[in-house]
């Protein structure tokens, strides 16, 4: 089975599966880490530079390291090393390019490429390990570049704060539209072989929740509203699409949670998966083709 093959060494199949009770105080820590958490991301968020980069840099880096744990059959910790200097140094070379933006191309040039650098280590260590080259390699690729997305979205002059606050707004409020309609409303199951808890109850109303909060956002800063609510649409389906990709890698794996750091949560990369891919997309469409300008309004 693949999920046995590649469980890690005391990260086994059982402790990863098995469902954890989850009485009041689960309940209790999950907001109460929500709101820190939460509270982190916008403190740093708007004091931009080295902080914002520093924030990301503790995700991405405790992120990283859960992907390896998931997907190796033994010890992960030879994968860090690599996986981690790229990330770092990555959000530095980030960091000077938002100092001196001339030098941007290039910066961020020498980031991605020092992301496919430590990707190609992993799978080449993986290889020599008899391990799986492609998912160790995935790893620094798959943390990486969002992280990266996600300072370039903040560094931008165009309203580079305000458009991180609305895909903040859109992610954040399709994972809580998408929980608490899927819990209230059940039903038919979205895609069951990817992941088996997910609903199209959820998938409905996480979509209109992330529409509706950046419509009103964006609406609040000069944008029609009509402009942000598509928006939101499009950041939550690319969200929908994270959080089912890490659904489905750890079903693989034969893991319930990426990890257990988040009391309340689970691992990291249980709260992240749906930013690892609004991020890059959202990059993506703003910076490189200008898709800010769609937005109208003061943005």
């Amino acid at each position: 089975m693949v999920a046995a093959d590649m469980a890690g060494p005391g990260s086994s199949v059982s402790d990863g599966s098995a469902a954890s009770p989850k009485g009041f105080g689960h309940w209790l820590l999950r907001p109460v880490f929500g709101l820190l958490l939460a509270a982190m991301a916008m403190g740093t968020l708007l004091a931009g530079g080295i902080w914002f980069a520093s924030f990301i840099a503790l995700g991405t880096g405790a992120g990283v390291r859960e992907w390896h744990r998931m997907v190796s059959r033994r010890d992960y910790r030879p994968f860090l090393p690599a996986s981690t200097l790229a990330l770092l140094l990555g959000l530095l070379l980030a960091v000077w390019a938002s100092r001196a933006p001339q030098w941007g191309r290039v910066a961020y040039g020498l980031a991605v490429s020092g992301d496919v650098a430590a990707a190609f280590g992993a799978g080449v260590l993986a290889r020599i390990r008899d391990e799986s080259a492609l998912w160790q390699g995935i790893g620094p690729i798959y943390l990486g570049i969002p992280g990266l997305s996600l300072f370039a979205l903040r560094a931008t002059p165009d309203h580079g704060l305000w458009l991180v606050l609305a895909l903040f707004a859109a992610v954040w409020s399709c994972d809580t539209g998408a929980l608490i309609c899927g819990k209230l409303v059940g039903g038919p199951k979205l895609v069951p072989k990817l992941s088996p808890n997910k609903t199209w109850a959820g998938f409905i109303g996480g979509s209109i929740s992330a529409s509706l909060a950046a419509a009103a956002m964006l609406a609040s800063l000069g944008a029609e509203a009509w402009r942000g609510a598509l928006f939101g649409l499009i950041i939550a389906f690319i969200s929908h699409g994270g959080d089912m990709f890490e659904s489905w890698v750890k079903r693989r794996v034969g893991r319930k949670d990426s990890g257990h750091l988040i009391p309340g949560h689970g691992g990291v990369l249980d709260r992240i998966d749906s930013i690892l891919f609004a991020a890059p997309c959202c990059a993506l469409f703003i910076i490189i083709f200008g898709a800010h300008a769609l937005l109208g309004g003061n943005l």
